[in-house]
């Protein structure tokens, strides 16, 4: 679209070029501005002049867009130096993080965001989300992000609080090659005390060479389909099984009192050819990170008792993780001039090594009890993307396919409880216990999902500075998963176990002569029964959309289009064991909309403008809160399991939005907006016996208000002198209010995994008027920094805020579990050295220098209960990088 400015006297004679658009010239901006001022009274003189001048500080992005967005660009993600693209979206207006990788936009949960990659949906490898979390990104390997926060019709039709639309580097403008090395220091765990164990060889570059495999024996045994216990397989049979299991290299829990230093390493070039008939570009990316984690925290199992809150189990706990990361992009290019293509592929790694120490009273075991706990968890995401772009006059085709692929694998997930012995004054092994407690888990998840799309785009001119755009276009997914999880016990074969076994070491206790049907250890396999250890799942969407954007009045745009989807999501158990049926899965939900958006912007003045939107949209269940799979997460010590009745939430969004841009990167904007959500889901948690679960529901309504403000100014150093005179300043602001109010009343009904798909009052989970879990009323960011082009050096200081927010509703009448983010503290130094006659840049950041720590908790009833929280601790890091 272009946009155009009128002088006063055009401006009031704007109508005329409606009607006589053969009348209208196009005028540079350089014409106007040394066109002298004249008011003649002779109508033979007037002449209409339609100028190509408004929005000249609009940045590009934001002036092709009609909808209310947010854009980092490149020089945002260096000077914020956030190394991953969670990080850097908390800097973003109306946006928060949550755990550290999801994004929640405008207080919406990330259920109601999605994120894309160059255009193309991406699949998730964590089991309760089908989010990708955002931390798995690293910003080296982006161009720029897009938010859009206001939905269109080009956009697949789950939208509530944003896209996220991630672009990778393309082809260079230049060649170059990128070196940086960096180093981290964390004041709770560098050189600090922290748990490791032993492993294997190459556990350090985040691969494992064997050790975790799952044994030949035991998978032989799964093959028969029969469920690995006495009964199926003889004693001997079962002996041989369970002494093939790894044992001392992943049971043994050691302290490490010199916890080492992080570091990662990085190379990215780039290069472009002159074929001649088209160029030929070449980007590629290789990263490498070790970082470690330790956290003293504490947790607490609220109850209530006499209408007292309390906490009658309490436990303190050291986990310590080592998280190493590997990244690799390859990028090619193809730019013939009125046509482009891309060839994109992407592989990203995460693996963390866990080891953690709990101790407390469990109230239900009535005694002091200690557990210990080793995991592996490996994330990958692979995805391989072509793209076309071609024009043709007026015409614009676009198209896109893309396959991605996640998997996770936790092979060897290990909880060993010991409880306090009234001989000993110590703790001894104990074979019973509540939860995971005395588990071994193996479990997998495969993710994938094969993508296409197309849209075409006519632009047609109504004069010279005015057009109109007609697009169409479609996009097809498919979202396919896969999770499965088996779990083992080894429990006394003859009861009860010899007390000087018991005190004996891990990697003793379960050694080979201690697994045998006479005198020690036989193997049991507790694999959830009735389809709760596994489940495939299958999304499939195909959109249609048809929109208009055009400019109807000189200086006033509207865009409006119109959605139409389909989309059939199913859910199936699956029994891991062929001799044991798993249930029937809930059928398939099969659903069409059509959806209408809508935005109108008026360009009232030189580089201001109001947007307004309107629109329909949708939330769909998650596939982990329709599946009945049992999910232990250690983070929360809860156990998830999915609820197969929830439905769609449909939400109807309105947006308005005034935007001033007075200066190139310089601007000011204010906003509100509104969302009505028809049968959000909710997160509740549930006790039932020892375990304490969370499940989910639709709760009947939800009404979600806010305004957000967003400020960036730079300026030119007030100062003389030698320090301070050269540099110039950046002010950047912005502060998202939002209210929520979940609405409950006498005759709403809710229907929980618990009633099996029967209804039930909601009022018995929902409390009327209640917030929307996940938003933080309260959400600001703030930025304070100088740049000295001279002098190469470049300082900021980032500030960001988010107030409480619910993480889950709590169970039996208890107060919500909430979460405190608080004041987040962080500062950027990057400054160019010149060392032997090569360039270079070294940059300092140091992170959370407030100390703000993970708080989340139950307040009410009279009590308090801290159901989680642990110190962070202020991370500081140097690197140095090279350009060749």
């Amino acid at each position: 679209m272009k946009f155009n400015s009128l002088s006063l006297r055009a401006l009031l004679i704007a109508s005329t070029a409606m009607l006589a658009p053969e009348l209208v010239y196009a005028q540079t901006e350089t014409d106007v501005e040394a066109e002298p001022e004249t008011n003649t009274a002779e109508p033979s003189d007037l002449k209409l002049q339609e100028v190509v001048v408004l929005g000249r500080y609009i940045p590009e992005v934001l002036r092709s867009t009609s909808e209310v967005a947010a854009f980092l660009a490149p020089e945002d993600l260096a000077r914020q130096g956030d190394s991953d693209a969670a990080a850097a979206l908390a800097r973003v207006t109306g946006l928060s993080i949550a755990e550290g990788k999801f994004v929640y936009v405008r207080g919406l949960g990330e259920r109601y965001s999605s994120a894309r990659l160059n255009g193309s949906p991406l699949p998730s490898p964590e089991p309760l989300q089908r989010v990708v979390p955002l931390d798995l990104f690293p910003t080296k390997i982006l161009e720029n992000v897009l938010v859009q926060k206001t939905y269109s019709a080009e956009y697949p039709a789950e939208f509530g609080g944003g896209i996220i639309d991630l672009r990778t580097l393309s082809i260079p403008t230049e060649s170059f090659l990128d070196l940086k090395i960096s180093g981290g220091w964390n004041s709770e765990t560098t050189n600090q005390s922290g748990l490791v164990y032993s492993g294997g060889s190459t556990d350090a570059l985040g691969f494992d060479d064997g050790t975790r495999k799952l044994p030949g024996p035991v998978r032989r045994a799964m093959a028969t389909g029969q469920r690995i216990v006495n009964g199926n397989f003889t004693p001997t049979e079962l002996q041989a099984i369970g002494t093939s299991f790894t044992n001392a290299e992943i049971n043994l829990l050691q302290q490490n009192d010199n916890i080492p230093l992080d570091g990662s390493y990085s190379a990215s070039g780039g290069t472009s050819f002159d074929m001649g008939s088209f160029e030929l570009g070449i980007v590629g990316v290789l990263g490498y990170s070790n970082e470690w984690r330790t956290r003293e925290g504490r947790q607490e199992v609220g109850e209530i008792s006499g209408g007292i809150l309390l906490a009658p189990s309490y436990f303190d706990y050291t986990r310590t993780t080592q998280d190493i990361g590997l990244d690799g992009m390859l990028g090619i290019g193809l730019d013939f001039g009125d046509d482009k293509i891309d060839w994109t592929n992407l592989y990203i790694r995460r693996t963390s090594k866990e080891a953690r120490s709990t101790e407390g009273f469990d109230d239900l075991a009535s005694r002091f009890t200690r557990t210990h706990r080793t995991a592996w968890y490996e994330r990958e995401l692979y995805s391989t993307q072509l793209n076309g772009k071609h024009f043709r006059g007026p015409w614009t085709f676009d198209w896109r396919t893309a396959l991605s692929q996640t998997k996770r694998d936790a092979p060897y997930e290990r909880d060993i409880r010991y409880v306090d012995s009234p001989v000993l004054s110590g703790y001894v092994y104990n074979p019973t216990g509540n939860g995971s407690a005395n588990n071994l888990s193996f479990s997998y998840l495969d993710d994938k999902v094969i993508s296409a799309g197309a849209d075409v785009t006519y632009t047609q001119p109504v004069s010279s500075a005015r057009d109109i755009e007609y697009s169409a276009g479609f996009e097809a997914y498919k979202d396919e998963r896969s999770a499965q999880q088996r779990i083992f016990q080894f429990i006394p074969a003859n009861p009860p176990l010899d007390f000087l076994l018991t005190q004996e070491r891990a990697d003793y206790l379960f050694a080979n002569y201690n697994i045998n049907p006479v005198n020690g250890f036989e193997l049991r396999e507790i694999t959830g029964a009735s389809g709760s250890a596994a489940y495939d799942a299958d999304l499939e969407v195909v959109g249609l959309y048809g929109k208009i954007d055009a400019e109807v009045l000189p200086l006033v745009r509207v865009a409006f289009g119109v959605r139409y989807e389909n989309a059939v999501q199913s859910t199936t158990p699956l029994s891991l064991i062929a001799s044991e049926a798993a249930p029937t899965g809930a059928p398939s939900v099969k659903n069409n909309y059509i959806l209408p958006a809508g935005t109108l912007t008026w360009n009232f003045a030189e580089d201001q403008q109001v947007r307004l939107g309107y629109s329909k949209t949708i939330g769909r269940p998650q596939f982990r809160e329709l599946a009945p799979q049992q999910y232990y997460d250690p983070d929360s010590s809860r156990i998830f399991i999915g609820n197969p009745y929830l439905t769609d939430t449909e939400i109807t969004n309105i947006d308005a939005r005034y935007e001033y841009y007075f200066d190139r990167g310089q601007s000011l904007t204010f906003g509100v907006f509104y969302k009505d959500l028809d049968k959000p889901v909710e997160a509740v948690v549930v006790t039932q016996s020892a375990s304490v679960f969370q499940t989910y529901l639709n709760a009947p309504k939800a009404i979600l208000t806010g305004a957000e403000a967003e400020f960036k100014r730079t300026f030119e150093s007030p100062f003389s002198g030698p320090f301070l005179g050269s540099k110039d300043f950046l002010v950047q602001a912005n502060y998202t209010y939002t209210t929520s109010d979940v609405q409950a009343g006498a005759g709403d009904v809710v229907y929980p995994l618990q009633a099996a798909g029967q209804p039930r009052p909601a009022t018995n989970f929902i409390v009327d008027g209640s917030q929307l879990q996940g938003l933080s009323e309260h959400l600001a960011n703030l930025q304070l920094g100088w740049e000295d082009e001279a002098a190469k050096s470049q300082l900021t200081l980032l500030a960001t805020y988010a107030s409480e927010r619910i993480t889950a509703r709590g169970p039996g009448g208890q107060p919500d579990f909430v979460q405190d983010p608080g004041i987040n503290l962080d500062l950027v130094y990057k400054k160019g050295l010149e060392l032997r006659g090569r360039e270079f840049t070294f940059d300092f950041k140091a992170q959370n220098l407030l100390g703000q720590d993970f708080d989340e908790y139950q307040s009410g009833s009279g009590g308090y209960v801290q159901v989680n929280q642990y110190d962070v601790g202020t991370t500081i890091s140097l690197g140095l990088s090279t350009e060749f």
